[in-house]
């Protein structure tokens, strides 16, 4: 008979759970540890692409996931209040949601794949041979370790992975709130206010407002600005600058300025190196980056899932170089989407839209059924 393997995974947010998910899909023991009382995630809402849902397909969630979301009409960007694109975003599905429904969906998927979720169990180190070390001094062997464990990842620095950080000038807030439809529609009755619709303002002060419709009735809005602009960075937010510059969005912004809310700087973070030996790390764990594409949490479903798949298919006496040969074969892909990530946050051109075009779809249509997926690796660079 053939042992059961058993991965032990630090995290469970969503790079942790599709990594759970597909491993224990294949047969395999798995076991998710996340350190906060709570199994929930952070955030407000989120933009999933083909990518990301070609994932969350191959983990027979997808009706789960399209149940409570929706896929604006146009992906609009306006500058100082005039519109410059209205892209349709054709020839690639696309969807958006609150975070918390895409984290009840994945959760979902785990647990009915068998996956055991243990909340308030903190991973405090990995070794390459297998071993994980719990907060309380306790251990637990592995055939595989996955730190998908966040920006300040226990696993990534236990295993002593070299990693450099690099923050732009700009900042998010993000929140949750109603739709207000009809009262937005009062102020901009020409508006189709079901479109994401990216707002950029210029003078006489940098601030941006990404505006997301998220279902029928939640709205996710993203508040930009410069960390060095202590009024536009503030929480709670200053609603009269807020709405002095956006005043067709005020009803939202009332909402936002009466919402909890934390200011994130944008950040890209790069390691020397994300295996070795029996541990893995994915996930803002191995490469946060700035959310310019709309592309950090898909990259770390997309390598959470190749990940699980690489390590299925090898051999105990063969894991280590199958892990070596995943992170050649995927990461390009994800090291040139930080990279434009980053040049978008750099240079702020997202304001003047037509960003869904050429090189940057490149991410949004990676598609992990697809065998040949990597014959064109390194030629986008």
């Amino acid at each position: 008979m053939t042992t059961q393997r058993r991965a032990e995974i630090s995290g469970a947010g969503f790079a942790g759970l599709v990594a759970a998910t597909a491993l224990a899909q294949r047969g395999w023991s798995v076991r998710v540890h996340e350190k906060n009382a709570e199994l929930r995630t952070e955030g407000a809402g989120i933009v999933l692409w083909e990518n990301s849902l070609k994932v969350i397909e191959a983990l027979g969630a997808l009706p789960d996931l399209f149940a409570n979301s929706m896929t604006p009409p146009f992906y609009e960007t306006r500058s100082n209040n005039v519109s410059v694109s209205a892209e349709p975003i054709e020839g690639f599905r696309w969807r958006t949601m609150t975070r918390a429904h895409l984290y009840g969906t994945l959760l979902t998927a785990a647990r009915e794949a068998g996956v055991e979720v243990v909340a308030n169990s903190k991973v405090t180190a990995a070794t390459g041979d297998g071993t994980i070390t719990f907060d309380g001094g306790e251990q637990a062997q592995a055939d595989l370790i996955i730190g998908a464990d966040g920006v300040g990842s226990a696993v990534r620095d236990s295993m002593g992975f070299s990693f450099s950080r690099e923050r732009s000038r700009d900042g998010i807030t993000r929140f949750l709130v109603p739709r207000r439809k009809a009262e937005l529609l009062e102020l901009e009755p020409d508006t189709e206010w079901d479109n994401v619709i990216d707002f950029w303002n210029s003078e006489p002060r940098t601030l941006r407002v990404l505006y997301v419709p998220a279902n029928d009735d939640e709205l996710y809005i993203a508040l930009m600005s410069p960390a060095a602009d202590a009024d536009g960075s503030r929480v709670p937010i200053d609603l009269d600058l807020w709405t002095s510059i956006f005043p067709q969005l005020a009803p939202v912004l009332r909402d936002a300025a009466n919402t909890p809310g934390r200011y994130y700087g944008y950040q890209t973070t790069r390691l020397d190196r994300w295996t070795s030996d029996r541990v893995a790390v994915v996930g803002d764990a191995a490469h946060a980056m700035c959310p310019a594409l709309a592309q950090g949490a898909g990259c770390a479903m997309v390598n959470a899932y190749t990940l699980a798949e690489a390590a299925d298919v090898a051999s105990s006496a063969e894991l280590a170089g199958a892990l070596e040969t995943w992170e050649r074969l995927e990461r390009p892909f994800t090291d040139r989407c930080q990279d434009r990530s980053q040049r978008f946050a750099d240079t702020r051109s997202m304001a003047l839209g037509n960003q869904f075009v050429g090189e940057n779809n490149e991410t949004s249509l990676y598609d992990i059924t697809d065998s040949h997926r990597h014959d064109l690796a390194g030629q986008h660079a």
